[in-house]
């Protein structure tokens, strides 16, 4: 079975995020799309792999929303990433073998599952998907080391500012942005796990961006009037996204 069979090439989210981060040949294109998977759907709220697991594949989003989460002996959850269409949340367990976190839906989302051994084989076949594949990687612990930076020395305006920018140029790659915005689905509570925040504290920051006039949030659809100032009031520099396109 092929890697989303009625898609078309250009259409396909993973393919179109590689193609922002590097070069890819018709013939490694369709290498990408014939590996054999497995499309599963999970409902919002619903582990596709736990910390502790010995995965023996790796999942990549085709549609929805989905985090890297942490559960703490209290019970507190920290959401290390989002992950968007065209992302592999968990390709790091094709070398470590055991799942120190967990990665889990916030809306029902579509995932094709790949065995490792199918991806190791594609990638000693065609080097420059190793490449790439490792540079995604890298560009994953680059928004990691953002995000550490954001909860360590950020403001609490400046963290969701920095995040809602982060989103809008990764999900313009996979052609997932309208005019000035994109849907948003996640609650306030997620977004308190992901930014270091309590729930009341994040929907005093919204309030405030919506009071500046730098964010339109309805119904999980947001817009941006003023990119450029929202950009400003993050600190945002897209540069460690590396998007060479």
């Amino acid at each position: 079975m092929n890697l989303a069979p009625n898609m078309q090439v250009t259409q396909h989210p993973f393919l179109r995020k590689l193609e922002s981060i590097g070069r890819l040949s018709d013939e490694e294109k369709q290498a990408i799309l014939d590996l054999p998977q497995v499309t599963k759907v999970f409902e919002a709220d619903t582990d596709i792999v736990q910390d502790g697991d010995c995965p023996s594949d790796c999942c990549l989003v085709l549609d929805g929303f989905v985090c890297r989460y942490k559960i703490l002996p209290d019970g507190k959850r920290q959401i290390m990433g989002f992950y968007i269409p065209g992302d592999f949340p968990d390709l790091q367990s094709l070398h470590l073998k055991v799942m120190d976190h967990s990665v889990g839906t916030l809306v029902t989302s579509h995932v094709v599952l790949i065995s490792h051994q199918n991806l190791q084989q594609l990638l000693r076949r065609y080097p420059n998907l190793a490449d790439l594949f490792w540079r995604d990687t890298l560009v994953d612990a680059a928004m990691f080391r953002e995000w550490m930076i954001s909860i360590g020395r950020r403001t609490a305006f400046q963290r969701m500012a920095h995040l809602l920018c982060e989103l809008q140029m990764r999900l313009s790659v996979v052609d997932l942005t309208r005019d000035k915005g994109y849907n948003l689905p996640v609650t306030q509570n997620e977004l308190a796990d992901a930014l270091g925040l309590s729930t009341v504290h994040v929907n005093r920051v919204l309030q405030d961006l919506r009071a500046e006039g730098l964010i339109v949030l309805r119904g999980g659809a947001l817009a941006i009037p003023d990119w450029e100032a929202l950009q400003n009031a993050g600190e945002f520099d897209p540069a460690y996204l590396h998007q060479t396109r």
